[in-house]
């Protein structure tokens, strides 16, 4: 299929960016609570801060980790393996379920970013299935 690399390529590029602006909103989060010395519920205002640049480093981590599958599902052009189907699923069920409370806590214009990007991580699997008629490995 001509469609498949570009499609994976895009998907790859999206998840990127899209790392690179949740690392960006952490640490604008992470700063404002240090700046305004909050506590949430009884916690040190530090503690508070570096869990926020934890999560949005870890949550950068698996969608660059996403990025770099798709990119190399798009350049080798080959069906991928289990590993890589099962992270870039559960990616796909992430960005559903952030997609669904985007529209509710961010607006419209989130919610469509992340059903584009879950459209493309969808469209990647299913040009890059394995074919059915193929014996399996093993």
């Amino acid at each position: 299929m001509v469609a498949r690399r570009p499609i994976a390529l895009a998907a790859g590029i999206l998840l990127l960016a899209e790392a690179a602006g949740l690392l960006f909103v952490h640490a604008v989060l992470a700063s404002v609570v240090t700046n305004q010395n909050m506590s949430f519920g009884g916690f040190d205002p530090g503690l508070t801060a570096d869990a926020t640049w934890a999560m949005g480093g870890v949550f950068a981590a698996a969608l660059a980790c996403c990025a770099a599958l798709l990119v190399l599902m798009a350049v080798r052009d080959r069906v991928p393996g289990r590993p890589t189907r099962i992270a870039l699923v559960a990616c796909a069920i992430a960005h559903g379920v952030l997609g669904a409370l985007a529209v509710g806590l961010v607006g419209w214009t989130a919610f469509g970013f992340l059903m584009v990007v879950l459209g493309l991580i969808v469209g990647s699997l299913l040009l890059y299935a394995p074919d059915p008629a193929a014996p399996a490995p093993g």
